[in-house]
């Protein structure tokens, strides 16, 4: 232990720093904006992190650029139904994917747009992007309760945030680009038909 670590008070621990990240990421993703510490223990302990949820089937996914990290199950373990799955695959509702698909394209042009670093989008903007779907006749009270079910459920899920101090306005988490990739959105048209016709039957389908 060095000198300047006694004087300071400040005396590191790299069993309970490498706890506090695990700890972190089994409670769902971690931002480095909004988790500072766990961000900086997972950085500091990435190889002895790896190691570790590997023994339990997952795979810690770390985007450094973007600030951002979550567990999920390892790819020659997904398919495996003989082992139990440490992280789930949620069933997401048709309108809740669709949601997350269109919060992705605006992510993108955002980002050919070369706007600042993050993305906003206002309650206003999600449901008029929304309602290009939605059949006419649509009673509009009802609508906009579902629109801000979908809202919150985004906002839990980690890929929207509320932007401090304005209710309506919402940051697009890039995380959101681990899920939705760029190859899937190359195809983005050709899924909007199907994902129109699907919204039409109010037909659920897999989380992106």
């Amino acid at each position: 232990m060095s000198e300047a670590a006694v004087l300071s008070g400040h005396v590191r621990d790299p069993d309970r720093e490498f706890s506090e990240a695990v700890i972190a990421l089994m409670k769902g993703p971690i931002y480095r904006d909004t988790h500072e510490r766990p961000w900086q223990h997972l950085l500091a302990h990435r190889g002895r992190i790896d190691d570790y949820v590997a023994l339990i089937g997952l795979d810690a996914y770390v985007d450094e650029s973007e600030g951002y990290a979550f567990l999920r199950t390892r790819p020659e373990l997904d398919e495996d139904e003989g082992l139990p799955r440490l992280v789930h695959r949620r069933r997401l509702s048709f309108p809740l994917s669709l949601l997350l698909v269109l919060l992705r394209r605006r992510l993108a042009e955002h980002d050919a747009a070369g706007g600042d670093t993050k993305a906003v989008i206002t309650r206003e903007q999600i449901v008029a992007l929304l309602r290009t779907f939605l059949p006419e006749g649509r009673n509009d009270a009802r609508l906009f309760d579902q629109i801000d079910t979908h809202i919150k459920k985004s906002v839990d899920l980690g890929f929207l945030r509320q932007v401090k101090g304005d209710e309506a306005t919402y940051e697009v988490r890039r995380i959101l680009v681990a899920f939705v990739d760029a190859q899937w959105l190359a195809d983005f048209d050709a899924r909007l038909d199907e994902y129109a016709d699907q919204f039409r039957e109010n037909q659920p389908v897999e989380s992106v």
